[in-house]
């Protein structure tokens, strides 16, 4: 669920804004040394190529601080943990990485999940994939990163609480590919990630997310089909919606596709629960990709062609005008016409207070779940196709 702060100020300029009007020009030059760090000072420090191991081990798994998957024994799967950035005690935060290793090579394909903290049917649906797999069988490797942002899942929140000036939550899926040297923990975990585990081992990369708390979704593919290697993906899942649309900067899939590793997002139904029934029709297109780029064998399983799958190319929302209780006239995936009723809102008392309509001819994509709702929340989005799609556009993620 798309859920860009009301006053649109980027998080990086707001710390630049705040520290200057404490008069830290000192700090403001400190903040750019450290931004163009990343391109000076990173590669030296950086690990040019191969495994580094830290010598740790967490519960027997070894941890690493970068990882070349060609490093690693074929045949086998291989569990890890990744070293990535600092908490506030000075310990580290650790992903969980598993390697499967195909007894011959291929293509390399990544699969990730965790990267906000209340979607739990996104990490059962790359874990399910992931124990159907049998390296000796396999020709290449596919590697999950199942609780990228870690703190997040630990509480079971959509974002990251980042210990700045107080608490501070920060959505991690905006902050792709990040910075080492960057001026959040958040920032520096998703460039040591990306600079140093998911990037160099990607041939193709598939983020998985889900609706997000208060706010569900239907089983649905993010991509720009113009890209051709990402339709033939998106494609091979049996799933009701294709959002055609490279959606905004900032998410794990488009720093993927900035480094010309194609890449695409699923949604998975709603936050915190696991819909197995959901994650089922996931895991079988998952496997139909893995099957379509050579890494494991087999017939083909169901495509987006045996489902009539319907493509859209922009999310229209509805947002809140009142405050109070939300009754839907609509279900996901049913088709609304311009002018069609879609929610109505009572007050304390009952009475109607506000009646919502679509403006465009599609499909309902997300819905609130939440039965209580302020003005200006999002109440649905509906898939549909625009002539001439806005770019950057807002998702029901």
């Amino acid at each position: 669920m798309s859920d860009k702060s009301k006053n649109g100020i980027d998080r990086r300029n707001f710390m630049i804004a705040s520290l200057a009007t404490v008069g830290a020009s000192a700090a403001l030059a400190a903040a750019a040394d450290a931004a163009d760090a990343q391109d000076t000072a990173a590669p030296a420090s950086r690990p040019g190529s191969g495994t580094v191991y830290t010598g740790d081990t967490i519960e027997g798994k070894k941890v690493v601080s970068a990882l070349d998957v060609n490093d690693l024994e074929p045949g086998k799967k291989h569990l890890l943990y990744f070293q990535g950035v600092e908490m506030p005690t000075g310990q580290y935060w650790y992903v969980s990485v598993t390697v499967a290793k195909g007894a011959k090579p291929g293509k390399r394909g990544v699969l990730t999940s965790g990267v906000h903290g209340d979607e739990m049917s996104s990490i059962h649906t790359v874990q399910t994939v992931m124990n159907q797999l049998d390296p000796a069988q396999m020709s290449g490797t596919v590697m999950a990163v199942t609780d990228v942002a870690r703190p997040a899942i630990e509480g079971m929140q959509r974002r990251w609480p980042n210990q700045g000036r107080g608490i501070d939550l920060i959505d991690m899926n905006r902050e792709w590919p990040g910075n080492e040297n960057g001026l959040t923990a958040p920032s520096r975990h998703a460039g040591l990630l990306f600079n140093r585990l998911l990037r160099p081992n990607a041939d193709f990369a598939i983020d998985f997310h889900t609706g997000t708390t208060g706010f569900e979704v239907t089983a649905f593919n993010i991509g720009g089909l113009d890209v051709p290697e990402v339709k033939a993906m998106v494609e091979l899942y049996p799933v009701g919606q294709i959002f055609d649309n490279h959606v905004y900067p900032g998410v794990l899939h488009n720093a993927f596709m900035d480094v010309g590793i194609p890449s695409f997002t699923p949604e998975i139904g709603a936050a915190r629960v696991l819909d197995l029934e959901m994650i089922s029709l996931f895991v079988e297109g998952t496997m139909n990709v893995l099957k379509h780029h050579g890494i494991v064998a087999g017939p083909m399983g169901r495509t987006g062609k045996d489902v009539n799958v319907f493509v859209g190319n922009s999310a229209f929302p509805i947002l809140a005008t009142q405050g109070g209780i939300v009754e839907h006239l609509v279900k996901l995936n049913d088709k609304v016409e311009p002018g069609q009723r879609v929610a109505i809102q009572r007050n304390s008392f009952g009475e109607v207070v506000a009646e919502y309509t679509s403006g465009v001819a599609g499909e309902i994509t997300g819905q609130r779940s939440d039965a209580m709702s302020e003005p200006g929340n999002p109440l649905a989005f509906i898939l549909f196709h625009k002539v001439a799609p806005e770019e950057g556009q807002s998702y029901p993620e």
